[in-house]
C-alpha cells in the first residue's frame, strides 16, 4: 500500500502546485480555474467510466479508469480546499465501526 500512498501524495502535491500555473499550459490548472462544478462533473464522468470497466470485467480498463477517477477526485478536493488529512480523519473515525452502524449514526 505504500506505493499507492506515495503516488497519491505526489499527485496531490502536483495538483496543489498547479493552482498557480497557467491554465493555457496545464490541464490541471485549467480544471481548477473552471470551478468546483466543472471538476465535480469530470469526477462523475470518470466514476461512470470506472463502473462500466468493472462491470465489463476489464482489469486494464478498470485500473486506467480508476487512475482517472482518483486524479479527478483529488482535483475536486483541491478546488474545494479539502485536504487528504481531512479525508483520512473521517476514515479513521470509522475504523472498527460497522458500516451499518456508521450509516445509522449519520445526521440526516
Amino acid at each position: 500500500m505504500s506505493r499507492f500512498s506515495d503516488t497519491l501524495e505526489r499527485l496531490a502535491a502536483t495538483i496543489e502546485a498547479r493552482k498557480s500555473a497557467d491554465p493555457a499550459s496545464s490541464y490541471t490548472a485549467k480544471l481548477l480555474s473552471e470551478g468546483v462544478e466543472r471538476a465535480a462533473k469530470k469526477l462523475g464522468e470518470e466514476a461512470v467510466e470506472t463502473v462500466i470497466a468493472a462491470i465489463q470485467g476489464d482489469a486494464d480498463a478498470l485500473a486506467a479508469e480508476s487512475a482517472d477517477l482518483i486524479y479527478h477526485w483529488l482535483v475536486v478536493l483541491a478546488r474545494a480546499g479539502v485536504s487528504l488529512d481531512a479525508v483520512a480523519e473521517r476514515l479513521e473515525a470509522r475504523e472498527g465501526v460497522s458500516g451499518i452502524a456508521e450509516k445509522a449514526g449519520r445526521k440526516p
